[in-house]
């Protein structure tokens, strides 16, 4: 059994259904995003864990014990919220060994935590201070130090950059996923950006309705999506549009001409097909892939070390991307150039499932 064990978990706020049927295993240590958009019930899922929601039916489970109908206080479990929701008439250090006092752990021994916990967020000098006396950054490392302090089996975090700025943002989110990593707590990590679960998660779980579309490491959520929806929500997509005409060699008519994947697609001969491509997997010119299409630049924008290019096919619009290179300026607007595409980065799509071919 999963360290923590969600099972069949269903809530409704009155006639709405918000989770439906949610069931996941989550090992020891493991960092585990919820990733979707407001309203898809990642935040409904983690209060039940929190025990600040009780769901409707299911059981969720910590190292075995069934804390489905425990109260907060009760489960051993550490939240970060996305507002800092510190106390504005405690010191740093007094917040920090807040709920060791309401534990009541010995005052030397909280005072010895609380060294610790300050050590372990960067802010070892910092304990006299108040809230109102620290950055945003600041006030939610002193937030996060005064969950992990009374040393929770689970930590919960609720959208906890959402009120930063970007640059504290990714620097921040670095230092969780390592204080995580060092204390080994198993963690959720609630968030509507794809980056931020992208690049920290050891899984991410992507919610849509209520329920989870597809649960898969970073790498196999982007590059493998399995529903239409996860195609779109995750990265930037382009598609092409099409009728398989032989399903054995995956053989698709497009408005730009007919292309073939190399493999067999399950569906019909007939049958529409969306053909969905990455940015990173398209590339200016004409021999560097298996698909080959006439296209014309319509937009270049520059964003730093990558340069994001978009081309009219066939009537269709797609995105590429490519390094910034001084030596290689990008093509003019209004140019005509070719786009070409391995067949193997080609995700097939339907209104309900997505395929790739294997790398």
């Amino acid at each position: 059994m999963a360290f923590l064990d969600l099972s069949h978990l269903e809530k409704a706020f009155g006639a709405m259904r918000v989770v439906k049927d949610f069931n996941l295993g989550i090992d020891k240590g493991e960092f585990v995003s919820f990733l979707g958009p407001s309203g898809c019930g990642k935040t409904t899922v983690l209060r039940m864990v929190a025990g600040f929601e009780r769901p409707d039916s299911g059981a969720i489970t910590v190292d075995g014990r069934d804390i489905t109908g425990l109260k907060p206080n009760q489960r051993s479990i550490g939240m970060v919220f996305q507002a800092y929701a510190l106390f504005p008439n405690l010191t740093v250090a007094e917040n920090v060994g807040f709920g060791l006092k309401v534990a009541g752990v010995a005052k030397a021994e909280a005072g010895e935590r609380v060294a610790e916990m300050l050590a372990l967020i960067g802010l070892p000098d910092l304990g006299a201070r108040y809230p109102f006396q620290l950055s945003g950054g600041q006030q939610q490392r002193v937030a996060l130090a005064r969950a992990l302090a009374p040393r929770p089996q689970v930590l919960l975090l609720d959208e906890p950059l959402s009120a930063l700025d970007a640059k504290i943002r990714v620097s921040l989110r670095t230092e969780i996923r390592e204080i995580q990593q060092r204390l080994g707590i198993t963690t959720i990590f609630v968030t509507h950006d794809q980056e931020e679960a992208l690049s920290i998660s050891d899984r991410i779980v992507v919610m849509n309705g209520g329920i989870a579309e597809q649960t898969g490491r970073p790498l196999e959520i982007y590059n493998r999506p399995r529903t239409r929806f996860v195609a779109n929500f995750v990265g930037t997509l382009s598609m092409l549009e099409g009728v398989l005409q032989d399903p054995a060699t995956g053989r698709v008519s497009l408005a730009e001409g007919e292309v073939t994947l190399g493999r067999p697609i399950e569906r019909p001969a007939g049958a529409a097909i969306t053909l969905a491509l990455r940015p990173e997997a398209l590339h200016l010119g004409g021999g560097r892939g298996d698909i080959v299409l006439p296209a014309r630049v319509t937009e270049v924008h520059f964003l730093g070390s990558v340069i994001r290019i978009r081309v009219e096919t066939g009537g269709t619009s797609l995105s590429l991307d490519t390094f910034n290179r001084p030596e290689t300026p990008p093509p003019p607007l209004g140019s005509q150039t070719e786009v070409s595409i391995a067949a193997s980065d080609v995700i097939v799509l339907d209104d309900a499932r997505a395929e790739q071919g294997a790398h």
